[in-house]
């Protein structure tokens, strides 16, 4: 698997840590180097991404220390964190493909390369949509539409909520889907029956 990305997933738990593992094996996108202590982690290499479960010792440390080298961390916790880059337990794999995809995956934007969106160029750096008419995006706009492209896939509404606003208890999911609709009425032919922008198994997700 010789584009595999390397993702270390730090458990203490062996047999959730296992059995995630070979789950995102089973991917063919990732190589998992297992760890169950933060000891075991900082002997690791070569990885591109750390997941830290938050019950195992020393982990805070181990995350800031990771974070302070350029590595993205992502925690998995028992509840919501501010300003902190988590998935709450239990959560789904789709949501945490996601967050994979979005910081690892082929389809990650560069700001100034506009990218095909169904029938447009997607101009994240111009905050612009262009083809047979020109759309202008919002930032939180243009943030669902890049974060929706790099997962490649369907998103949760709740991943997507804390990806594009953060974790603030003062928005919900209709913030989010209030968005969606607003952002459907611009670039859908028909937003009533969308073909860009679609809902899919409890998220969205783009054609």
């Amino acid at each position: 698997m010789p584009s595999a990305k390397s993702v270390l997933l730090v458990d203490g738990n062996a047999v959730p840590r296992h059995s995630l593992a070979e789950q995102l094996a089973r991917e063919g996108t990732y190589a998992v180097i297992e760890a169950a202590t933060a000891q075991e982690a900082r002997a690791a290499a070569h990885y591109l991404f750390a997941i830290i479960d938050a019950a195992v010792e020393g982990s805070e440390s181990l995350a800031r220390e990771l974070r302070s080298i350029g590595r993205p961390v992502l925690l998995l916790t028992e509840e919501e964190r501010d300003g902190t880059n988590a998935l709450v337990k239990p959560f789904r794999l789709g949501a945490l493909l996601a967050r994979l995809s979005a910081q690892l995956g082929p389809h990650g934007l560069d700001e100034d390369r506009p990218v095909p969106i169904g029938p447009y160029l997607f101009r994240p750096g111009a905050k612009l949509l262009t083809g047979a008419r020109e759309v202008r995006l919002t930032e939180k706009e243009t943030k669902i539409l890049k974060f929706l492209h790099a997962a490649g896939g369907t998103v949760p509404r709740e991943t997507l909520l804390h990806e594009v606003w953060g974790y603030s208890p003062a928005v919900t999911t209709h913030t989010l889907e209030t968005h969606i609709y607003r952002l459907r009425r611009k670039i859908e032919e028909n937003p009533g029956q969308a073909k860009i922008l679609l809902t899919e198994g409890g998220g969205y997700r783009l054609a």
